[in-house]
């Protein structure tokens, strides 16, 4: 068992744990990174990244079974699913591998094992437990512990996973065979993407929403679009609607759905509950101290501080929006503001999200509702993908780029995409958010063509009447 002092330790080894302990030991701290289970966290092992290799094969399926319309043939298209969840398990082993590689590059030590806050900060140095298997592997300390622990799926009263019938993402990203019918509880990213991948292996998927709009942080024209393209491609879609009991019988399950007052039955093979996620924030040692619990997440000030000195909070467990870039950010504000490092606090409003079902969903900002909430006075850019030379080469004329202006300074103040790649163009729009940039500075950007960033470039003009291309 080690006892060893640090200057900073790092609370889990997720994408802003990992990220974190390494920008630490960059500044010259020494970092050790306490991890019960595996490196990368949810993100890398059970989340955006084996996702995005099943929605890859899933997309690619779906090409196949579109090969005439590129002027290929394809004999019969199918689908092997061990083959395809293989291949999600194979990426997220490779990255959480490539995680152990750069902390130990980076000469950050890792501890394997559950941490908890072990009592009062003394001489400077604030005691952390960690255990194994019920059995104590060290006792350390450190100047600075910054707690990222992570969140974990929502369970909701009665309506709780059992691996089986009622699955999380996890059951969801390993599964044996494809239901025939699937209900997805929930259409935020997560509940999309699987309702997406599923739909396309030929699920007959249902999903269900208790706000009256799928796919809820979105801006609301963004979301309508979405809404009938998922309805054109089979799914069916129930909001303002709620689960009330699930009877499960055999292999399926009976589920109760009432909207708008009335009540109605489905038959389902499988139900995946994405209705959002509590934080860790049991069992770490928080009881006697100053660190303040609200709705499972971790209360902090702009610099990632909580109630108790030296103790630091960032991800998940601190909140919204649930996003890996955004840990991963807070993560180095808190560090370099350790140091000492002249940063800025972390603008929300300036952190993309992404949504990758087809066709993807991307935005950052303001939506045109909460702009006009805050009093602007708007101008407003739209450009279809059905005007891009590019989306029509590659057979992908679905979709739209928003972009959201104040009328009075020109300044950017949101953007929202739906269509294909839209998730690896919505940067453009967080670097011009970034630097502030106004219309005028958009308008005089050379975009490459032919490019489907070129539409980022034709909606800005769109606002002020000047589109060339629709």
């Amino acid at each position: 068992m080690s006892d060893t002092n640090y200057d900073v330790i790092v609370v889990g080894g997720g994408p802003g744990g990992y990220v974190t302990a390494i920008r630490a030991s960059q500044l010259g701290f020494k970092t050790a990174l306490v991890e019960r289970e595996h490196l990368g966290g949810i993100c890398l092992n059970w989340g955006c990244i084996p996702t995005k290799a099943l929605l890859r094969s899933a997309e690619i399926y779906h090409y196949m079974q579109h090969a005439k319309d590129y002027g290929l043939r394809v004999e019969k298209a199918n689908f092997d699913l061990a083959g395809i969840v293989k291949r999600s398990r194979g990426v997220a082993t490779q990255l959480s591998s490539g995680v152990k590689h750069l902390l130990k590059k980076n000469k950050v030590t890792v501890i394997d094992g559950h941490a908890k806050l072990a009592g009062p900060m003394a001489a400077g140095l604030r005691p952390l437990s960690v255990e194994k298997d019920g059995k104590k592997v060290s006792d350390v300390k450190a100047k600075h512990i910054i707690l990222a622990t992570g969140a974990r799926a929502r369970a909701l009263p009665g309506l709780e996973p059992d691996g089986k019938i009622v699955w999380t993402y996890k059951e969801a990203l390993v599964p044996q065979s494809v239901p025939k019918k699937l209900l997805v509880v929930g259409s935020g990213a997560i509940g999309i993407e699987f309702a997406s991948f599923f739909n396309t292996l030929g699920a007959e998927v249902t999903i269900v929403e208790v706000m009256d709009k799928v796919l809820p942080v979105e801006d609301d024209e963004i979301s309508a679009m979405a809404q009938k393209a998922f309805e054109k491609q089979g799914m069916k879609i129930m909001t303002a609607a709620t689960v009330k009991a699930i009877d499960k019988q055999g292999d399926q399950a009976t589920v109760t759905i009432e909207t708008k007052g009335k009540s109605q039955q489905v038959t389902v093979d499988r139900v995946i509950m994405a209705v959002g996620i509590v934080g860790n924030v049991e069992n770490i040692g928080l009881e006697n101290t100053k660190v303040k619990v609200e709705k499972t997440h971790i209360v902090t000030n702009e610099w990632l501080e909580t109630g108790e000195a030296g103790v630091y909070a960032i991800g998940d467990v601190a909140g919204a929006p649930w996003l890996a870039h955004k840990a991963s950010h807070e993560g180095i504000i808190c560090v370099e503001r350790i140091a000492g490092k002249p940063v800025h606090p972390l603008d929300v409003r300036k952190i993309p999200g992404c949504t990758y079902c087809h066709p993807q969903v991307a935005s950052v900002g303001l939506t045109e509702k909460a702009a006009k909430e805050k009093g602007y006075d708007l101008k407003i850019g739209r450009f279809p993908f059905l005007g891009s030379g590019k989306a029509i080469a590659l057979g992908e004329p679905e979709g739209m780029i928003k972009t959201i202006l104040d009328a009075k300074t020109g300044e950017l103040l949101g953007a929202h995409m739906i269509g294909a790649e839209v998730t690896e163009l919505i940067q453009g729009y967080g670097i011009a958010m970034t630097l502030e940039t106004t219309e005028e500075d958009l308008m005089h950007t050379v975009f490459p063509h032919p490019t489907l960033s070129e539409m980022m470039h034709e909606s800005i003009l769109d606002a002020y009447g000047r589109a060339i291309h629709f």
